[in-house]
């Protein structure tokens, strides 16, 4: 090994170290370093093949570490879960000049245009759903779960999440909703089949509408839910409800006053409605590992700017509530079946996607947990909206105390 050589692999390694600190990091075969074994026995450690995964982790290191994790050039030693936990809480480290600017460029190819938002979302959401049914629940409801208690099983929690959601859209029979980003249709068919609510639902992936339609019409529901393949740009009509459950993230920050006319346009100023969104406590780009390889063009807002969407319209919020803890449990039950189908993954997919689903998976665990990423549902309603709940009692009713619920309206 030439001196320079010598030297550019222990600048490298310098670097490194400093990223990853306090995680153990193992340079082998091409580095030679004797490791620390009391600083190996109670961290996770990585363990880095090759120069070229040495360079990338240097430059760029969120994208570096997914793909050397990806195709193998970077193995984790230890509970992958808890080292994310561990890197997640220096998140500063990471932004090296080629970072941001690689960053830049995401953005500027993956813009939410409709053409772009289009692509964004074929990329994620119009795999064959048979992979999804190995490691969601039942339903195929793929975003936060709500626990009404620790033990609850998935399945349990995803139907409270989706009775939760229409509690506190305070359904009445006949009403009129429209759903920008239905998934594969749980939260629709919900709603028509236990509210009795007119449904129209706004999708761009294909696979999940295929799926949605298919399945309103084995339940007889079709005459209630309409389920739409097309942008939430074009949603026209007038409705009394909005929901949007786990789309928000795939508008592109550059999107919300567009969006927040569309909500105006769609419920007027009687009209009330609600956001459930993955969002932050700060401003920052979400992971561009994770932009490039799971989420194309996705955006994280902090609530602040989620609430943009809503004030700019002269709606009003009417409640917010952060289930961050609540995704990080439903996270658990995904990797957990995720894991349990690994090598149907492989056989299906290859080894490289497997393991890039696991890091995706096993990498938002870390963030709920740490508080990197947050949970809301907000609550909102036009200026001239009346049919307002006058307390909170209404969130813990069961569906017997709702049938004996008096409706009271809202008087200020």
């Amino acid at each position: 090994m030439s001196s320079l050589t010598s030297w550019i692999d222990r600048t490298l390694e310098s670097v490194v170290r400093r990223i990853a600190d306090p995680i153990s990091v193992r340079f082998s075969p091409f580095l030679d370093r004797t490791e620390n074994a009391a600083v190996q026995s109670t961290t996770p450690a990585v363990r880095i093949a090759d120069r070229r995964t040495l360079v990338s982790l240097a430059m760029n290191p969120e994208v570096g570490f997914g793909e050397g994790y990806s195709t193998g050039k970077i193995t984790v030693e230890g509970d992958l879960v808890r080292l994310l936990e561990m890197t997640s809480k220096s998140p500063s480290r990471t932004q090296t000049w080629p970072a941001r600017l690689f960053s830049r460029w995401l953005r500027w190819m993956q813009a939410n245009t409709l053409g772009g938002s289009r692509r964004n979302i074929h990329h994620h959401y119009d795999l064959p759903t048979d992979f999804y049914q190995l490691w969601l629940d039942p339903e195929l409801v793929y975003t936060c779960a709500y626990f009404p208690e620790p033990t609850a099983t998935l399945e349990e929690a995803q139907q409270a999440k989706l009775d939760l959601v229409c509690r506190k859209l305070w359904l009445q029979s006949n009403e009129k909703v429209v759903e920008a980003g239905c998934g594969w249709g749980s939260l629709a068919i919900y709603m028509a089949r236990n509210y009795g609510v007119q449904v129209k639902a706004f999708n761009i992936s294909r696979e999940q509408i295929a799926f949605a339609r298919e399945r309103a019409k084995r339940e007889g529901l079709t005459s209630r839910v309409e389920f739409i393949e097309d942008d939430y740009r074009n949603i026209r009509g007038d409705f009394d409800v909005f929901a949007s459950v786990g789309m928000l993230e795939h508008v592109g920050r550059e999107n919300y006053p567009e969006l927040g006319r569309i909500i105006r346009r769609a419920i007027g100023d009687r009209g009330r409605g609600l956001l459930h969104f993955i969002g932050r406590n700060y401003h920052r780009q979400l992971s561009p590992w994770l932009r490039k390889h799971i989420f194309p063009g996705a955006y994280v807002p902090t609530l602040r700017e989620a609430m943009e969407v809503i004030e700019l319209q002269h709606m009003g919020v009417l409640d917010v509530e952060n289930l961050r803890l609540h995704y990080a449990r439903t996270l658990e039950h995904w990797l957990a079946a995720f894991e349990r189908s690994f090598d149907s993954v492989v056989r299906r997919f290859g080894i490289n996607f497997a393991r890039t689903w696991r890091l995706y998976l096993a990498g938002s665990i870390a963030a709920f947990r740490t508080g990197s990423l947050q949970l809301f549902q907000m609550v909102f309603a036009g200026r001239e909206c009346q049919h307002i709940p006058w307390n909170r009692a209404y969130l813990y009713q069961t569906p017997d105390d709702r049938e004996e619920a008096t409706w009271i309206r809202a008087i200020s």
